[in-house]
Parts: structure tokens; C-alpha cells; sequence
């Protein structure tokens, strides 16, 4: 009987044929490229009136001094930048939304893939009226779930007569003004995203695989650890960025839940610009939330880049 299972390798596709861009252009050929062509004109024109220049925008707005009654200088400085990276209320507040969105992540992954699993290996037509039970949950919005948590952790809610019942905790769980709440918000807001997305990447690994590790005397832990999680690992990590890139931009949950109590840096930019109409600092701490994220989702990738090629070195 066999100690050891290794992983399988992903399936390999079939490499495309590209042989028909060699061939001689013909007319007709020339006219199908221009029809392309003009296609992606509208979908340019969108993306960069949308993202290009709004983030030009923002950027170059940052490098102007506040002068009062959302009046901003004219000179380029970077004085705000200065003053956010020399202040510890911004820092923490930094701070705060990279740890609250990063606990979000790992639990909304943690969650959501053994519901993926599940869903993915089912045969029966509970797997359909499951994923449209979280695709029609996914169509909610956020303030009426947010109210929903609110009430379902209340003082006297259900969850805490529950768990005070069940003698699980001594005190009433608070979640309005603390970052377990709002942790708890975020996660409510992109566990059906994580789902959706982790289902698709569950349905790409051939059920032959666990089969034949079993066969080989493999237990169910054992071919979870050594043959499906390394084949989903580049998909969770791809959807675990992309739920963390949800949950440092996401305002309503962190607002709701939070209660002006914690402090992330959606809800700092949305007072700087309401309240104290500072919009050049509102759009230096937009800007110092843009490259904390890119910053994260670099040195993932390049951490993502390490482990392979160290198991590349090890297989």
C-alpha cells in the first residue's frame, strides 16, 4: 500500500493553432481586421474616460494644498503626502483596513470553498438550486444585509440567546463598533462572490483524480491536502486578491457595522471629503489606498512566483 500520493499534474490543453496569422492577408481578411478593430474602440474609449482618467485625476489632485472651503492651491507639493506618512492616525487607520480586509479574506476563503466543493461534486439538481439560491443572494444589496446582521446579533437577538443558551460565550457578542463586526460584514459581503468563483475553479479539476487517490488507499484528508488543494491553489489565490481588492474598497459595511468606530480608509476619505471638504487630501488618501493595494497584490504575486518555483525545485 503506498505512504505517499503525489499531485497529479493539471490537465494540459491543447496548444492553439496559430498557423492561419501566417497565411497571406487577403482583402477580405483586411476588412475582418478593421471590423475588429473598430470593436474595441468603444470598450478603449470607456476604459479609459472611466479608469485611466479618473485615477489621473485624483492623482494629480493630491499634489495640491488645501486652502480652506474646499478651495486648493495651485502649485504642485507633496505635502500631504508628507503629512499622511508622518502621522499615525493615517498610518493606522491604514493599518486597520489592510488587517480588517486581509481577516475578511481569509475567513470568506475558509467559508466558501468546502460550500464550492460541495456544490461542484454534487450530482442531483440540489447543486442548480443551490448556486441560484447564491447568485439571487449576490442581487441583495449590502445595506439591507448589513441591517439583517445588525438585528440577527443584537443585544437580544437570536445569535446571542443562541450562543448564551448554549453557554458558548458569558456576555452578549458585540459587533457594532468593532472590527470582529465589521470583519464579519465584509465577509457576509463577498462570501457569495467567493463561492460563485471558487465553484468554477473546483469544477476545472476532473473528479477522476480524487478517485484514482483513493483507489490508492488515500483517505478523504489526505487527497484534499495532496491532490486538490494544489491544483486549486493558483484559482484561491487569484480569488482570494480579488475578495481582498472587495474588502479594502468596500465604505457601507465598514460604515454600518463600524459606527464611525473603526476607522478604514473608505470611510476617512468619504469624512475628509463631507465634512471637512479637504479634497486634495481626500484624493492623497484615495491614492495612498490605490498603491497599498497594488503594493499587496505585487508582492502576492511575487510570494505566488517563490512557491512554485520552489516546488518546481523540490518535484
Amino acid at each position: 500500500m503506498p505512504t505517499d500520493i503525489a499531485a497529479p499534474r493539471a490537465p494540459r490543453f491543447k496548444p492553439l493553432n496559430f498557423a492561419f496569422l501566417r497565411r497571406k492577408a487577403t482583402p477580405g481578411d483586411e476588412g475582418d481586421s478593421r471590423v475588429w478593430a473598430l470593436m474595441l474602440v468603444p470598450s478603449l474609449i470607456v476604459f479609459v474616460v472611466l479608469l485611466v482618467a479618473s485615477l489621473g485625476l485624483f492623482i494629480e489632485g493630491s499634489l495640491h494644498r488645501d486652502l480652506g472651503y474646499g478651495r486648493t492651491g495651485t502649485e504642485w507639493e507633496i505635502s500631504n503626502y508628507l503629512r499622511v506618512f508622518t502621522d499615525s492616525f493615517y498610518l493606522k487607520c491604514l493599518w486597520i483596513t489592510v488587517k480588517v480586509s486581509a481577516m475578511a479574506t481569509i475567513g470568506t476563503m475558509l467559508l466558501a470553498f468546502p460550500v464550492a466543493y460541495v456544490i461542484a461534486r454534487l450530482r442531483s439538481r440540489w447543486a442548480m438550486l443551490l448556486l441560484a439560491g447564491i447568485v439571487a443572494s449576490t442581487f441583495i444589496t449590502i445595506v439591507i444585509k448589513v441591517f439583517g446582521l445588525m438585528i440577527l446579533f443584537a443585544s437580544n437577538g437570536f445569535m446571542n440567546r443562541t450562543l448564551l443558551a448554549l453557554g458558548i460565550v458569558g456576555e452578549p457578542v458585540v459587533l457594532l463598533g468593532s472590527e470582529g463586526g465589521v470583519v464579519v460584514g465584509l465577509m457576509q459581503f463577498t462570501l457569495g462572490f467567493a463561492v460563485l468563483l471558487l465553484y468554477s475553479v473546483v469544477q476545472t479539476i476532473p473528479r477522476s483524480y480524487e478517485e484514482a487517490a483513493q483507489a490508492l488507499g488515500a483517505n478523504r484528508l489526505r487527497v484534499a491536502r495532496r491532490v486538490l488543494l494544489p491544483l486549486c491553489l493558483p484559482g484561491i489565490s487569484v480569488g482570494g486578491l480579488m475578495i481582498f481588492n472587495m474588502c479594502m474598497g468596500a465604505f457601507t459595511s465598514a460604515a454600518l457595522i463600524g459606527g464611525g468606530k473603526v476607522m478604514t480608509l473608505p470611510i476617512l476619505i468619504q469624512r475628509t471629503i463631507m465634512m471637512e471638504v479637504k479634497y486634495s487630501m481626500a484624493a492623497t488618501l484615495a491614492a495612498l489606498l490605490l498603491f497599498a493595494v497594488i503594493a499587496v497584490n505585487l508582492l502576492s504575486i511575487f510570494l505566488m512566483r517563490r512557491m512554485r518555483a520552489g516546488r518546481k525545485v523540490i518535484a
